[in-house]
């Protein structure tokens, strides 16, 4: 037995000795600590625990800051307070070769250590310390952590035998660390709070603090055969989905030309709309439409007319509207449901462009742009099994998507990641407006790109301008954005790029040009630079 197994052995050892007497310092514990946090006061139900949890070494008590209870909890906060309570010695670890966590990075002695004990690993090279943790994922590793053993008969309606956390899920149960909600469901893919996480930490620490039996929620399995649980909810509110690949966002009511057909009905066929018109007609556009919202993009309703619906985008932020971005668009282009799949994982659109099949796993349903977000309800081989706005699960290929528990649990990305997302698009046809694979406007390209990749930015360039964080000329970095304004760089911004670095900025410049690359000095960007913000 090498030194390492040895270690993890005699930890688990030292777990069930210390078991023993936990009982008797959890009594001496709740008296030697005051008000913890500013959010855990002394009548906090879970007061006991968080005492425990501080005398024990896992968590710092300060009186003058939160916990943060409600928080979702990182992977990394999660690996800290593990490898606390395990009492795991961080020193002299092998340094795993994280793509996205330097060999420097304070946290790695952390990741280090937890990844050595096999308690939490990356997927595809990347540790991913940001990303939240799901109350599936927080199973398997308190499993893991401490050696945990039990099952029960015990199921929840919502986790599938064949789900790959199902063990770990009835071990916790048996051992009394959690119970699920009060309508008895576990929800696998949602995200644990800190506040939960560092509960079941106590729980497992100490006896005293488990559950009573009888607060388990025993549901008996069907005795039929029945497809797995779906992760839909029924709600008694009615939501609004784009039901088209994309919709475009007049300014005005029923403004639309007849060479817009194309893209006012349901279907759209946005190849046949794009490459129909002229660039006199595209250049019509400026200031005629404002923006898209992309397939099963959520809106709200803001007002009807005739055929026509005012909605607006509820992910794309203007400061005027709470809603999101307001524009007029057929009413057929949007469908109400009054079903919710916040508790699916989702598959964002990595390819440029991607079909979702009918179940004959050939005739296309539709073809929707990069970035679009679509619940999966279940996968098999090769394919995601999506839900549609309106027309039931679609097959979606694997290789057309990135499948994330939620959209919260998206991985922060690198500035490499971004450029290199963008450069897929270079020479792609300008588009005013356009926040879809068919064509992009100077800031809806930028929109699209960080929107797949888990950061929420403003839609447009001037309102990007506002958020993120200031930088100045001479300390910019590869993905940063670079803006442009009228009045010598004074006036309001009209125009955004992405740094590249070495002076180069990759963009969308107008309506007869394609996206490109272009030095940030020179010509009339050198006289208009009005400024730059970081995301990253």
């Amino acid at each position: 037995m090498n030194e390492r197994k040895k270690e993890a052995t005699m930890f688990k050892r030292r777990i069930m000795q210390v078991m023993i007497v936990c009982v008797m310092l959890v009594s001496t514990v709740s008296t030697s600590y005051a008000q913890l946090f500013t959010d855990v006061p002394d009548n906090h139900k879970n007061k006991a625990e968080f005492d425990y949890l501080a005398a024990w070494g896992a968590i710092d008590a300060n009186q003058g800051t939160m916990y943060r209870l409600h928080d979702a909890i990182t992977r990394y906060e999660a690996a800290e307070l593990l490898v606390r309570a395990m009492r795991a010695d961080t020193e002299n670890r092998p340094i795993p070769m994280y793509t996205d966590i330097a060999t420097d990075d304070p946290r790695m002695p952390v990741i280090a250590t937890i990844t050595e004990l096999q308690v939490m690993t990356g997927t595809d090279g990347k540790f991913n310390p940001d990303a939240k943790l799901t109350r599936a994922q927080a199973a398997g590793i308190l499993i893991r952590a401490f050696g945990l053993q039990g099952s029960t008969t015990s199921t929840f309606p919502d986790v599938d035998a064949a789900h790959w956390a199902t063990p770990a899920i009835h071990t916790l149960i048996a051992n009394q660390i959690t119970t699920g909600f009060e309508d008895g469901t576990y929800r696998p893919s949602q995200s644990l709070t800190r506040s939960n996480f560092a509960i079941f930490v106590a729980r497992v620490l100490n006896p005293a603090f488990r559950l009573a039996k009888n607060e388990v929620p025993v549901v008996k399995p069907t005795p039929t055969p029945q497809e797995p649980a779906s992760c839909e909810r029924e709600t008694n509110k009615k939501t609004y989905k784009v039901d088209v690949a994309v919709a475009n966002m007049w300014k005005n009511y029923n403004a639309a030309r007849q060479v817009d057909a194309p893209s006012t009905t349901n279907p759209v066929q946005m190849d046949k709309w794009i490459n129909s018109m002229t660039l006199s007609q595209k250049k019509w556009l400026v200031d005629r439409t404002d923006t898209q919202a992309l397939y099963n993009d959520e809106v709200t309703i803001l007002e009807s007319r005739g055929n026509w619906y005012r909605i607006a985008a509820n992910d794309q932020y203007v400061p005027y509207q709470k809603e999101g971005y307001p524009g007029w668009v057929p009413k057929s282009q949007i469908t109400a449901t009054t079903k919710n799949y916040d508790d699916c994982a989702i598959a964002v659109i990595s390819s440029k462009k991607a079909n979702l099949y009918e179940a004959d796993y050939k005739k296309v349903h539709v073809t929707v742009s990069y970035a679009t977000i679509l619940p999966i309800i279940k996968e098999a081989g090769n394919y995601y099994f999506v839900q549609t706005p309106d027309a039931g699960v679609k097959l979606l290929k694997k290789i057309d998507a990135k499948k994330h528990e939620s959209y919260e649990a998206i991985p922060k990305p690198s500035a490499k990641t971004i450029i290199d997302e963008a450069k897929r698009y270079l020479n792609l046809p300008y588009l005013w407006a356009g926040t879809s694979s068919w064509g992009y406007d100077c800031s809806g390209i930028l929109y699209a790109i960080f929107k797949a990749h888990g950061i929420m930015i403003p839609r447009d360039s001037f309102y990007q301008a506002t958020k993120g964080t200031a930088v100045t000329k001479n300390n910019l970095k590869a993905g940063d954005l670079v803006f442009f304004a009228y009045n010598g760089g004074k006036g309001k911004v009209y125009h955004v790029g992405l740094y590249l670095g070495n002076g180069q900025m990759l963009h969308a410049p107008h309506y007869a040009s394609k996206v490109r690359i272009e030095p940030l000095n020179q010509g009339v960007y050198q006289k208009n630079y009005a400024g730059a913000r970081r995301y990253l």
